[in-house]
Parts: structure tokens; C-alpha cells; sequence
């Protein structure tokens, strides 16, 4: 009998064992399942998250540029926005190509809408030099006052919105060209010229 009564498990002890067996399965099922993957993410969402100016909206600047109108032979103000930097040879670029695309508010551009801005330099004395594609001058039927136009809406969007730039030079496919359309000399640097702007 004594042989017998060794063999067996008690009651209380055959119950502790299935608990224990059961927790154990539970413990794993929660680490190898969803749980993990409930911690995991909670840790993510606490990771520093990279600065919301990485993926903001681009710094813009306001310039006047010079369009002509029907009515007159002036240079009337228009002003737009245009992306800054990162130099301000690179905003005058981007004026002047403004410039070319045209008015939003009626005018005319004093350029032909094929004209591409190829390149400005900016000097430290002070002088500008815009290289303009042929089209600026190539196939387009310039007048005496619509040259003039042409030139000082150029050399004034320029000379008014950047002060580093006080003179302006005009170049044609990166060359020195006698004139535009035949009127105006562009062997020289050129001031601006506000008397031809509108009142």
C-alpha cells in the first residue's frame, strides 16, 4: 500500500501544475503575439520625429517688375512673388523670367514669351550682366519705344528690387550684341531710368 500512495499526485498539486502550465502559454502567446507587437509601437511613437521646416512651404520674396500697357508707351509696376534665395543672382533670374511669362493684371511683357533667361551675374561694383536666349531679339518686330520699353523694364526690375545691383549690361547667347531690334545701343552698361515709369 505504502508503494502505492508514492505513485500518486495530490489534488492541490496536479491543479498548481496545470496553472502553471497554463500561465507559462499565456506569458509566450502574449511575447510571441500582438503584446510585442503593442510595445513595439508605443516605443516608436515616443522617437523624436524630424522637423516639420524639412517639408514646409518654400520662402518666397515680393518684387516689382516694369510690364508695359496698350494705352501708353510707360512702364507700369506689377507685383509678384517669386522663391528666395539661395543668392540674389538666382532671385534676379527668376524676376526677370516673371517678366518674361507676363502680367497677371492686363499688361504686356516688353519681351517675347519665348525669351529664356539664361544666366545673371552679379559683380561687386555693382553691375548686373543678364544673358538672354537669341529669341530675345530674333523674329521679334521692335518699334524705337517698345525697344526702350524692353530694355528699361530689364535694367529697372533689376536696379529696383536688388541693391547690390546699380547698372545693368545685356548680353545675347552670352555675346555682346550692337541692339535688340535696331533703336537702342547695347554696347553699354545702362542705369535705370523711373522717368519712364507710369505715375
Amino acid at each position: 500500500m505504502a508503494s502505492k500512495r508514492k505513485g500518486k499526485i495530490s489534488g492541490p498539486a496536479l491543479l498548481l501544475s496545470i496553472l502553471g502550465l497554463v500561465l507559462l502559454a499565456l506569458v509566450v502567446i502574449f511575447f510571441a503575439g500582438g503584446g510585442g507587437e503593442k510595445v513595439k509601437r508605443f516605443a516608436d511613437a515616443n522617437l523624436p520625429k524630424p522637423p516639420e521646416t524639412a517639408g514646409g512651404p518654400a520662402a518666397t520674396r515680393t518684387v516689382t517688375l516694369f510690364f508695359i500697357a496698350d494705352g501708353d508707351d510707360l512702364l507700369h509696376k506689377e507685383s509678384r512673388e517669386i522663391a528666395a534665395g539661395p543668392t540674389e543672382a538666382d532671385e534676379a533670374e527668376r524676376a526677370l523670367t516673371a517678366l518674361v511669362q507676363g502680367s497677371e493684371q492686363g499688361l504686356v511683357s516688353p519681351l517675347p514669351p519665348q525669351t529664356r533667361v539664361r544666366q545673371v551675374f552679379i559683380a561687386r561694383d555693382g553691375v548686373a550682366t543678364v544673358d538672354f536666349s537669341r529669341d530675345v531679339a530674333e523674329g521679334f518686330p521692335y518699334g524705337s519705344s517698345s525697344e526702350l520699353a524692353a530694355v528699361y523694364a530689364v535694367v529697372n526690375t533689376l536696379v529696383y528690387n536688388f541693391k547690390p545691383v546699380k547698372k545693368v549690361v545685356l548680353l545675347v547667347e552670352g555675346a555682346e550684341r550692337e541692339t535688340l531690334g535696331g533703336h537702342v545701343d547695347l554696347s553699354r552698361a545702362f542705369f535705370p531710368d523711373y522717368s519712364l515709369v507710369a505715375r
